[in-house]
């Protein structure tokens, strides 16, 4: 078929495997123009098949030469009908990690049931003796707990009152004005949930529980902050509020792994351009005059040297781990530096339309790199030419879901 995009606001609905082949292709070229560096022996990286998740597998893989482990659930192609990005571009990963003669293996399942953590870990058991590293990388609209068997449902909301600022309509590409509500309790509940750090813990657990954590194993998990102006929307959300969770998670298993050596650590990642971020409208009219921001001033950071830094910089660097006073790695330096900051915000009272977008923001990059994430607009591929949209993921291991969703 001649796959052309589809999307219905920010969610897309077709994604192009060719497209997504050659961009995890050229993300890996990047990785190896780095160099060699250290990294772990094995790596677990549940939710791997987008946004940091997916430069985090590829960073240790083809920067450190480590077997990788990834956990995704994604949607399989039919003759009429494509996959969704994630399925392509864990089929791409395993691939090139089969072509450079590197172990990996991907599960495809519901990270948060306990089948999927239960079969993931005795495989590590049983072909990796134990993973170095894991990685907690789950952005979800939704989590069956695997005890109560109930769904819990995250929100984008405000707590305690309403609050009205301008943000990012994908569907126009245009400025518009929004007011993200107020959460109840029972809402507020249910985020922290899904987002915080309840799973990451249970999947500490589990892999304990079968020997598949190596001596000294660390972990880490994405966290965010942001700045003061906008945390009615993020920090201060009912998304902070999971965040704030999935910190105290971290200091939990922090002082849980220190008796065998190991360590955990919430890293809070910069604002960027992935599949998640694309669903919160203040925050991706944010991130998109950030990105401009950054780039002028000679400092731009995607996904991928994100994760290359919290790598190289931080987890396996020489000398003491830097943290601050909560333990937190912090890689969003950049984006909270004082001068950075006060020109954004310059920016943000300034822009009141698209052609403003185009001039203060990087209205152009941004929507290049959205539809990038789908595999569409990446140099070298034919669009009009037919393609299969069924891919298969070599050596896949494929988990029902015990709990189907609704």
């Amino acid at each position: 078929m001649i796959i052309e995009p589809v999307r219905r606001g920010a969610v897309w609905a077709a994604a192009h495997p060719d497209g997504r082949d050659r961009a995890v292709r050229r993300t890996i070229e990047q990785i190896r123009h780095h160099g060699t560096a250290r990294g772990p022996r094995a790596a677990l990286v549940v939710g791997a098949s987008s946004g940091l998740g997916l430069a985090t597998r590829l960073a240790v893989a083809f920067g450190s030469g480590s077997a990788t482990v990834g956990v995704c659930l994604e949607r399989p192609g039919a003759p009429n009908r494509t996959a969704t990005a994630g399925w392509y571009n864990a089929a791409a990963t395993e691939r090139e990690l089969r072509a450079a003669g590197l172990y990996g293996r991907t599960v495809v399942g519901d990270a948060f049931g306990d089948a999927v953590k239960e079969r993931t870990a005795r495989l590590i058991a049983e072909e990796l003796g134990g993973v170095d590293l894991v990685v907690h990388s789950v952005a979800a609209p939704r989590r069956t707990d695997p005890v109560t068997g109930r769904v819990h449902r995250s929100v984008i909301k405000a707590i305690g009152a309403p609050f009205t600022e301008k943000a990012f309509d994908a569907r126009s590409a245009s400025v518009r004005t929004i007011t993200t509500p107020v959460a109840s309790e029972k809402e507020i509940d249910q985020t922290v949930r899904v987002m915080g750090g309840e799973d990451w813990a249970r999947w500490i657990d589990v892999l304990e529980r079968h020997g598949a954590l190596a001596p000294g194993a660390m972990t880490v998990a994405f966290s965010y902050i942001g700045n003061d102006w906008l945390a009615p929307t993020y920090r201060d959300g009912t998304l902070g509020r999971a965040k704030q969770h999935l910190e105290d998670t971290a200091a939990d298993l922090a002082r849980r792994l220190a008796p065998d050596g190991g360590r955990a650590h919430a890293a809070v990642m910069r604002a960027l351009v992935t599949p998640a971020s694309q669903v919160m409208p203040v925050q991706a009219l944010y991130t998109l005059l950030l990105s401009r921001v950054t780039r002028e001033a000679g400092l731009p950071e995607d996904t991928d040297g994100q994760a290359r830094r919290l790598l190289r910089d931080h987890l396996y660097a020489d000398g003491p781990l830097h943290t601050d006073s909560r333990g937190r790695i912090r890689l969003d330096d950049i984006e909270m530096r004082a001068d950075i900051q006060e020109e954004v915000r310059r920016r943000w009272d300034k822009v009141t339309d698209t052609a403003g977008l185009a001039e203060l923001g990087d209205l152009d990059h941004y929507l290049a790199l959205t539809r990038e994430l789908y595999g569409f607009g990446v140099e070298g591929v034919d669009y009009a030419a037919d393609t299969d949209p069924v891919r298969e993921i070599p050596g896949a291991l494929r988990i029902p879901d015990v709990h189907p969703r609704p």
